[in-house]
């Protein structure tokens, strides 16, 4: 084994110092709303065998997703629904071998986030 002098080596850079970029954010974003969707379609699942189940468990299900926890999961989750649409076109454009320029990728990744937010309270004022 060779005698390495650790001590003159670089250290890699640390989360403290690193500045997260949009290419990157948009990532973990996408990332994170495909698991949350997973928490959106639980409670829909609970609530379609609830009703299947009887009237007084569908009454308990039924008040949950009628709350504001069950409005504020449902309206996250048409978010997350919106992103995760758009990231995905966003990818497919990637996949293209098309904007991959920095700036065209950071631009589209704000594209995602607004676009989604703005899909979101149009989908909301429509229904």
């Amino acid at each position: 084994m060779a005698d390495v002098n650790r001590g003159d080596r670089p250290l890699s850079p640390h989360l403290s110092i690193y500045r997260p970029q949009m290419t990157s954010i948009s990532s973990i974003l996408t990332r994170i709303t495909g698991n949350a969707l997973i928490v959106a379609v639980v409670l829909i699942v609970w609530w379609l065998l609830a009703a299947s189940v009887g009237p007084e468990y569908f009454a308990t299900a039924d008040a949950v997703l009628t709350s504001w926890f069950g409005d504020l999961v449902l309206t996250m989750s048409l978010w997350a629904i919106w992103y995760h649409y758009l990231a995905g076109l966003r990818h497919l454009y990637f996949d293209a071998g098309k904007g991959l320029e920095l700036p065209t990728a950071e631009r589209l990744g704000w594209v995602c986030v607004i676009g989604s937010v703005v899909l979101t309270v149009i989908t909301i004022a429509i229904v």
